[in-house]
């Protein structure tokens, strides 16, 4: 039910992950993988397991009995989709979602869940169930002082750091259960993120339209903090297809062409920063941002909590 991609930090370890993962399926027939190559991190396993407590514990045992140094990109779902010309296929991945042309509605699993907390808490966690796209079903108090609230919400939504919310909202002391109950329609898109108008593909998410700008718009700020500033102008841009939504700038880096004009004709200095100017267009039209490694692990981090 949940997908995830698992790259060794080290290139060198590939064959290792591999006979590590083979190795875990002997005794754990829930585990499926299969290879997946990222431009950003190289070539790594597209994993699916049974829930996030699945998917932490079979990470936790690579790291631990096998020694390989893993980096895990945010957590996502299979979601169903129907195409124009009756087809339905699953997609695990953003870069396999058909276009929108092609997509004739697009379908994510949902899940029945049932919050047990303590009386004086139930407004934080409705608020969190809400804020996550949960519908109200009922609450009934079990003991005088603790209750429980039953929900239906997206298990994309749950897949991040619901749990977390969960405890921290209510000082440890809420605990929850869900269980799937099948797929529903939802407005869901593809986000792209660009950089200097290049398409990067692992920072493309499968998002709910309703959240699509704070998603983008958190995108596009951390990117920003974390791109080393180039000698030309970087836009950053987070796209609905050729819809931009969400975009910053890094702004180039600039050698002061005027030091050496001390007084002088106006003119002069006009046609220093014109000749500037252009050769920044001309570096622009030729240039490539490479995207650092650390930037990458941090926008991983940022999606599962924005998401």
């Amino acid at each position: 039910m949940v997908f995830c991609g698992l790259f060794p930090v080290d290139a060198d370890q590939f064959p290792d992950l591999r006979d590590a993962l083979e190795k875990l399926q002997l005794n754990d027939a829930a585990l499926k993988f299969e290879p997946e190559t990222s431009s950003a991190m190289g070539f790594g396993f597209r994993c699916g397991f049974l829930g996030l407590l699945h998917m932490e514990i079979v990470q936790e045992r690579l790291e631990r009995e096998y020694n390989l140094n893993l980096i895990t990109t945010a957590p996502s779902v299979v979601y169903r989709v129907n195409t124009v010309n009756g087809d339905t296929t699953m997609c695990s991945n953003p870069s396999l979602l058909p276009q929108p042309g092609q997509r004739k509605s697009v379908e994510e699993p949902y899940v029945k869940i049932e919050l047990l907390t303590p009386k004086e808490f139930i407004g934080a966690l409705m608020e969190l169930a809400q804020d996550r796209r949960g519908e109200f079903k009922e609450m009934k108090y079990i003991a005088e002082n603790r209750a429980s609230i039953l929900y239906e919400l997206p298990l994309a939504e749950m897949v991040g750091d619901f749990f977390d919310q969960l405890k921290s909202r209510t000082k440890g002391y809420a605990s929850m259960e869900y269980s799937v109950i099948g797929y529903r329609e939802s407005d869901l898109i593809k986000l792209d993120i660009l950089i200097n108008a290049e398409l990067v593909e692992p920072l493309s998410t499968i998002v709910h339209r309703d959240k699509a700008y704070s998603v983008g718009r958190a995108l596009t700020q951390k990117l920003k903090e974390l791109i080393p500033r180039q000698m030309f102008k970087v836009p950053i841009q987070a796209c609905i297809g050729t819809k931009v939504i969400a975009s910053e700038a890094l702004s180039a880096i600039r050698k002061d062409v005027l030091a050496k004009c001390y007084g002088g004709d106006i003119s002069r200095k006009k046609k220093l920063l014109k000749k500037q100017a252009a050769g920044k267009k001309r570096m622009k039209a030729i240039g490539r941002v490479d995207v650092p490694q650390e930037a990458f692990m941090a926008v991983l981090k940022l999606e599962r909590e924005v998401l």
